[in-house]
């Protein structure tokens, strides 16, 4: 690559990064301003940070919120995992048409927009007697296609030798996939983890559905309760986004690595 090459990418990637940095940097800002700065688009830190916060938790349930929103996501991030694996797990490695048809079937559900099922979904958990649940928070989205898709596309490189040496040593079936698939599949479950729990966390539409009770709002739903009324403190509403993305943010950051290796389905 020529020099004048070089300096043209490297311009480009720079203009990229700062406008993907940018927003975060102005939801930073805007955390430590008043309503008055943010509105007038000041863009540099200011020192309302603690009077913003201040006025957050005592007007909302932070501390319930970030509570609820780490427990349903937690949950449904574990139990999500080891279902989806073991299903992508046991397409892979007992393998006949039968289950490529099913498969597909399961694939296909990933065409129907979630919007489209809602009300049925909420008319079946309201008979049953799941709303204001965790177990209606989670029950929808306990297992999703697309994680099943990429486990078993995971399931492709694991060596099926190693699971006739380990039935030759008496390892039962379960046993292998504990003891065996699952350590080798680290980046996978990395992967995994970090799809599941930041769509957990960033859920909105389902929860503000099915969890009526004020006690049982989510962080979202907190960030979206305080754009209602007639006036709008946009400084408490970045520092609420702030908080909502912190999270994420860290998880993302140490699993990057891990993340980028079980979505290119990388096996060590």
């Amino acid at each position: 690559m020529t020099k004048g090459k070089k300096i043209l990418a490297y311009g480009v990637l720079i203009i990229a990064s700062f406008i993907s940095i940018f927003p975060l940097y102005w939801m930073v800002c805007a955390a430590t301003n008043t309503s008055l700065d943010v509105t007038r688009g000041r863009i540099i830190p200011g020192t309302h940070l603690i009077e913003n916060f201040k006025n957050l938790v005592s007007q909302y349930n932070v501390a319930g919120a970030m509570w609820n929103s780490f427990r349903y996501a937690i949950v449904l991030t574990i139990i999500s995992m080891f279902i989806c694996s073991l299903a992508g797990y046991g397409f892979e490695i007992y393998h006949d048409k039968g289950k490529d048809l099913v498969m597909s079937i399961i694939l296909l559900a990933m065409m129907v927009p979630f919007a489209a099922t809602l009300i049925p979904l909420y008319r079946l958990f309201s008979k049953v007697g799941l709303l204001n649940s965790a177990i209606g928070f989670i029950l929808p989205t306990i297992s999703t296609p697309f994680l099943i898709m990429m486990f078993r596309q995971s399931a492709r490189s694991f060596p099926h030798d190693i699971i006739e040496a380990a039935r030759m040593d008496g390892l039962g079936e379960f046993q292998i996939f504990i003891r065996m698939f699952i350590p080798t599949m680290r980046s996978t479950y990395a992967a995994a983890l970090t799809i599941t729990f930041m769509n957990a966390w960033n859920n909105y539409l389902w929860p503000k559905v099915i969890m009526t009770d004020k006690n049982s709002i989510t962080m979202p739903m907190l960030v979206a309760n305080l754009k209602e009324g007639y006036v709008t403190d946009y400084g408490m509403l970045m520092l609420a986004v702030f908080l909502c993305t912190i999270p994420t943010a860290i998880i993302f950051f140490f699993l990057q690595k891990n993340f980028a290796e079980g979505i290119t389905g990388a096996v060590k």
